[in-house]
């Protein structure tokens, strides 16, 4: 049983990060607990609580982007549920000094680690939807990442390099990029990849190296945009 000094803590805690008013103190408690402190941890609530964040950020960008299609919607939502968002919004609820880790997890800094507050809040959310329903989770996504939903970027800067120089290139009726692979050193685990973009037209070549060939290729095409003539770059 939890002390209910305990309960107070992380009902004060939840109410005031998610707007949610607990009512299973041991559930959230759950959300709360990584794999590494006992076999009550938070996987499959976390499990659960990815798919009601994701469906509850959908129609958050649905209400407040109607203009938008659907692949500026899913770049948007890609952005707003990223490991890399969860864990920064996770930090700044101060999530990390809630949860409950192993020996190991607390040695090693678990409660700073990225995927494991990322984990935990999608946990969180999953808690809230077992507890109160959808619309009480959707209520808390909104209350927790308000503020990040306001500070957005458009749908057009969130487009990965490649896809902004093939556009660009398209909107002025020109031959795409040319992609090749012109290296691959080091270990299979931790390889290193070198690709060459060019745009013949403008006779322009750029280099990017990368972890895995596409990543080497974002590279390249993000060099190649900052080399197009005018405003081309620019405008992308």
């Amino acid at each position: 049983m939890i002390q209910q000094a305990e309960t107070d803590r992380i009902n004060s805690w939840v109410e005031r990060s998610f707007g949610h008013a607990l009512r299973d103190a041991e559930l959230f408690q759950a959300a709360l607990t990584h794999r590494s402190a006992g076999s009550e941890h938070n996987e499959r609530l976390e499990f659960l609580g990815d798919s009601v964040l994701n469906c509850a950020v959908a129609r958050l960008l649905y209400d407040a982007h109607p203009g938008a299609d659907e692949g500026a919607l899913s770049r948007l939502r890609a952005t707003l549920v990223s490991g890399e968002t969860l864990a920064q919004l996770a930090g700044d609820l101060g999530l990390g000094e809630h949860l409950r880790l192993g020996p190991g997890e607390l040695k090693s800094g678990g409660y700073r680690r990225a995927s494991i507050l990322a984990d935990a809040l999608e946990a969180l959310v999953g808690a809230i939807f077992v507890e109160a329903g959808f619309d009480a989770a959707a209520a808390a996504v909104k209350h927790a990442i308000g503020r990040r939903l306001e500070e957005l970027p458009t749908a057009d800067a969130l487009k990965d390099p490649k896809t902004r120089l093939q556009e660009t290139l398209q909107a002025r009726g020109l031959a795409l990029p040319v992609y090749a692979l012109t290296a691959a050193s080091g270990d299979p685990h931790a390889q290193l990849f070198t690709v060459t973009c060019e745009v013949p037209i403008f006779g322009l070549v750029s280099i990017g190296k990368g972890g895995s060939r596409r990543s080497a290729e974002q590279s390249a095409a993000r060099k190649l945009l900052d080399l197009l003539p005018g405003e081309m770059g620019k405008s992308s």
